[in-house]
């Protein structure tokens, strides 16, 4: 017979352990957290303080059950349960049997229980799911000898292999969950796929790859079972071969694809994804089948020395890609919330804000199928770490083998995705090791000595992982963690990668200077802002704490010190104000202002011998509504931030700075003289002509102060920088007015780019009376068109986000004579809201 499953996700009911009242579950995949807010025994801990009011849940043990009948089963199959993720400490009891011991949230399970469910009717499943929190204090306290440090948390998690942001971390709360966080199925099979794998070999021209497809299976070697292969392209096989299973329950194809049509990431070519299947047969019967999608690429990180150290950069299919992109946490700290419809819409806004790569944080979880196969349709690359986080992890025998069986089943789970371009042992663990003095010579070779040191998590991610991904991913890259630099200290700026933390954390230095501070590739920097007002009002339930400094406002954000340092960036920088909706927009204009800075000088860099080979900042989503350095909030808002990031992404982005002033350090004098620079930022693979025009334009009038530079008919560099203007100087004696400098890029007689420098601080700018004209043109109900016009320099124009409303661009700067069409789509019959520095929200109806 063919493989059949039933899916237990009906018919469950769950209770404390320690009580007696058994409440129903809606369906599973479910966790605890949710099953009591679905029975009313629990608030709903995203709002208000009622975090602290579900603490009570994670020092409890839970029992969940579900009574099913015995499938039917032909003579000779076999029938199995499959676990594909139980939360964490899980007891499987089948008709008051133990079938299964799990403590490993991160790992899948399958048992047999053909014998076990011989007799026909009903048969009880019950999980008893113990309190993970209590046990993980426990294993602390049975390895006193261990070194138990780390950031965020209480550092028992390290003995957990259980999604270590459960424990709290500087975005998130302390929700300890438990529960059937993924499918549980019953599968009945006379033989079934258990790998299907397409590994591939791509021609130095690219004009052939071979493909060899590899197939295992279980109960499949009696010797009268073959494997039909089959290669498709779009609904399209072309090719395809049966071959005799082995007597190893394996089959092998190998065929050679002339002309492939490769996969690419976003904005480089096709997201091509072929199709590998395996039909299983005895005889003429098909018994089993399997397939997965992939893509024929290569992904290379180019790592070789050169003037500036070592550099750190990805190179797909012979083309060097600068990416650009942001750093992924759970999305939800209810994991059993997030569809797959979510997780393509976070992917597709990050392909609308030209973002290229996603890293999937090493403190979250090996994410669901529905992520990575968003990201392989849609051309997102993946950084993907493996789940440690900000800790000195402990290596006893049998946690390393639950850790290297983890890791094989992710990595096997995970292997066929194009989009998956790097594994990363770990996020940080480094960072920890320096800070707290930890043992660590990078010349002692000897794995087994590592062992004996108080960091012995090095054997983890210098020897255990690298073997896995060698041995079931061999053409995927390993980086040993984040940051790390050939076991250089992490803040080493000529090799590896970095995490730059000196704007927000540590030295909290001008966001101005922040390209100034990268490294090879910045895999981690930020800035905290406020999220949009709505999400606020969704989590303060009383309208008197909707004021800036709130208790409750402040309870929902997790960051160490928040308070000083979004108020150092803001008094620094801007007026400041005491109502919510301007304190919340000027923390997003300081965001914005960050990423722009920080992203604008580093992408710059790609074109010096590949300074920079990428920038991934901290973070792109929440997985709570809260306050945070996320770039769109829990509900998908795109903070101003995303448009900034947006526009110095653009294929090709011009760029104009002046010199940075630090008017602190000046007593507030301003300089008498000011160097700038204009230049152009190209991922386009071939060189193109362009014409740029820089004006320099008094903020106050909105006047030329000075006959604008045209630079016409200009080569601009292909995959790189191309500097029009080093060298440029700005006399404020001759030319007293603040004034801003505007550049705008031409291709094809068409602006493609632009770019405006500001004086600094914006503090001492009067920024009032600006002129604005925004007028608002219907074409239809679902689409709309704003036409901005302005008489004076405007800063960070920022159009209302309204759910289900998405605009083209956002928090724009205008200058006068250049006017700039937002595409607006799914406004209907709304208005629309606008303000910009200097301005209070103004209504627009038209």
């Amino acid at each position: 017979m063919e493989l059949s499953r039933q899916v237990l996700s009906t018919g469950w009911s769950f209770r404390d352990r320690d009580g007696e009242e058994w409440m129903p579950v809606k369906a599973v995949p479910s966790v605890v957290q949710q099953d009591l807010m679905n029975n009313n025994k629990l608030d709903d801990p995203f709002i208000g303080f009622n975090e602290l009011k579900a603490r009570w849940v994670n020092e409890k043990s839970w029992v969940y059950r579900n009574t099913f009948k015995r499938p039917q089963v032909p003579e000779g199959c076999s029938i199995d349960l499959v676990f594909d993720g139980l939360d964490t400490f899980a007891t499987v009891k089948l008709d008051g049997n133990v079938i299964l011991q799990s403590d490993n949230m991160f790992l899948g399970h399958r048992v047999n229980v053909t014998e076990a469910l011989e007799a026909e009717g009903d048969h009880v499943l019950e999980i008893e799911f113990d309190c993970a929190l209590q046990r993980a204090r426990e294993i602390k306290a049975e390895h006193p000898d261990h070194v138990w440090v780390g950031f965020n948390g209480d550092t028992s998690r390290l003995a957990v292999r259980k999604a270590q942001y459960h424990w709290g971390w500087d975005w998130g709360p302390v929700l300890m969950t438990a529960g059937i966080w993924r499918p549980i199925v019953l599968e009945v099979y006379t033989a079934r796929v258990v790998d299907l794998w397409a590994q591939t070999q791509l021609a130095a021209d690219h004009q052939s790859a071979g493909i060899t497809a590899v197939a295992k299976f279980d109960n499949a070697s009696g010797g009268d079972f073959t494997a039909r292969f089959s290669l498709s392209l779009n609904g399209n096989e072309i090719a395809a071969e049966e071959v005799p299973v082995s007597s190893e329950n394996q089959a092998k194809m190998t065929v050679k694809v002339d002309n492939p049509k490769l996969w690419w990431p976003h904005g480089y070519g096709e997201q091509t994804l072929y199709k590998i299947s395996v039909s299983l047969r005895r005889g003429n019967t098909q018994v089993a089948e399997s397939s997965k999608n992939f893509g024929i690429r290569t992904a290379e990180v180019i790592q070789q020395p050169d003037k500036h150290g070592k550099s750190f950069y990805f190179r797909i299919n012979g083309m060097d890609i600068f990416c650009g992109g942001s750093c992924w946490i759970p999305t939800d700290s209810l994991l059993t919330n997030v569809s797959a419809d979510r997780y393509r819409k976070w992917i597709q806004l990050m392909v609308e804000g030209r973002q290229i790569m996603i890293r999937v944080w090493g403190g979250g979880i090996y994410e669901d199928a529905a992520f990575y196969e968003a990201c392989d349709e849609l051309g997102v690359l993946v950084w993907q770490d493996f789940m440690f986080g900000c800790g000195n992890y402990p290596t006893w025998p049998s946690l390393l083998e639950s850790i290297r069986e983890e890791a094989i089943y992710n990595v096997q789970r995970l292997r066929h995705h194009p989009s998956i371009v790097i594994w990363v042992g770990n996020n940080e663990d480094y960072q920890v090791q320096e800070s707290e003095g930890l043992t660590y010579n990078y010349e002692d070779k000897d794995p087994e000595s590592w062992l004996k040191t108080n960091f012995p998590a090095r054997y983890i991610y210098e020897k255990l992982l690298p073997e896995v991904v060698a041995e079931n991913s061999p053409s995927t890259f390993y980086h040993p963690g984040s940051p790390w630099g050939d076991g250089k200290k992490s803040s080493d700026t000529t090799v590896g990668d970095m995490h730059q933390w000196n704007v927000w954390h540590g030295t909290q230095e001008k966001y101005q200077i922040f390209d100034t501070l990268g490294g090879r590739f910045n895999s981690e920097f930020g800035m905290e802002a406020f999220p949009h007002l709505s999400t606020i009002e969704y989590f303060v339930e009383d309208p008197k704490d909707l004021f800036p400094q709130s208790h409750v406002i402040d309870f929902h954000n997790k960051a160490d010190g928040h308070e000083r340092r979004l108020a150092t960036y803001l008094v620094e920088n801007l007026r400041t104000a005491t109502d919510l909706e301007t304190y919340i927009y000027l923390t997003q204009v300081v965001q914005a202002e960050t990423m722009m800075f920080g992203y604008r000088g580093w992408r710059r860099q790609w074109g010096d011998e590949r300074h920079c080979g990428g920038a991934l900042l901290w973070q792109l989503n929440d997985c709570w509504p809260t306050i945070s350095w996320a770039i769109a909030d829990y509900f998908l808002n795109p903070k101003p931030a995303y448009y900034a990031v947006k526009r110095v992404l653009n294929p090709i982005a011009v760029g104009v700075r002046r010199e940075h002033h630090d008017w602190s350090v000046a007593h507030a004098q301003p300089p008498r003289t000011s160097k700038y620079e204009l230049w152009v930022s190209s991922n386009n693979p071939e060189a193109v002509r362009g014409s740029i025009e820089l004006r320099f334009l008094s903020v106050n009038t909105g006047r030329d102060i000075r006959t604008p530079i045209l630079r016409e008919d200009i080569v601009l560099t292909a995959n790189g920088t191309t500097n029009i203007i080093t060298d440029g100087l700005l006399d404020h004696i001759a030319e007293p007015e603040p004034h801003v400098l505007a550049a705008r890029l031409w291709v094809d007689h068409k602006v493609v780019a632009r770019d405006v420098d500001w004086p600094q601080p914006f503090k001492y700018l009067n920024l009032s009376d600006r002129g604005l004209e925004v007028q608002l043109k219907r074409s239809s109900p679902e689409k709309a068109t704003l036409i901005v016009n302005s008489r004076k320099p405007v800063k960070c124009l920022v159009i209302e986000e309204q759910e289900g409303v998405r605009i083209s661009d956002n928090a724009i700067d205008i200058v006068p004579g250049d006017e700039q069409v937002i595409e607006v789509t799914g406004l209907g019959d709304k208005s629309l809201k606008f303000r910009y520095l200097g301005q209070e929200c103004v209504e627009l109806v038209q």
